[in-house]
């Protein structure tokens, strides 16, 4: 059964757009222990909104998870993980955290409780909420 994941990013640093351009990218640089178990239990097939933080601050693509997570090729400690993403498609139209806190269905998310999360759960409910709010 697959599972929906949320992936953050500055968009300075690593833009969808770079992720569509190199076809497929380890997901590195997760050091907060709540995210890095979120990373854990990601399995390939796995679907992720790809957000850009920063300015933006808007979910503007989908991509899939396509490895198990492994431990962190550069990282001097073992509990660091990375795991393989590719992308899937943009959305049809970004949909910004402004407007995911202004609907008032999302209040419980991480994404609205807990805004400095890298890596998020996405229940089926609210992926399907993120995609009509996208015209996807």
């Amino acid at each position: 059964m697959a599972r929906y994941w949320l992936l953050k990013s500055e968009p300075n640093d690593y833009s969808f757009e770079d992720l569509e351009k190199e076809g497929r990218a380890v997901w590195d640089g997760v050091a907060n222990n709540l995210a890095l178990k979120h990373m854990r239990h990601a399995k390939p097939g796995d679907e992720v909104f790809f957000y850009h933080t920063g300015k933006e601050k808007a979910i503007v693509g989908i991509a899939r998870v396509e490895t198990e997570a492994y431990p962190d090729p550069n990282a001097s400690e073992a509990r660091f993980v990375v795991f393989d993403v590719k992308p899937v498609r943009r959305l049809a139209k970004p949909v910004t955290l402004s407007r995911i806190k202004e609907s008032g269905q999302f209040d419980a998310w991480e994404l609205v409780r807990m805004p400095r999360l890298s890596v998020m759960p996405v229940s089926k409910e609210i992926r399907s909420r993120i995609l009509a709010m996208s015209g996807s």
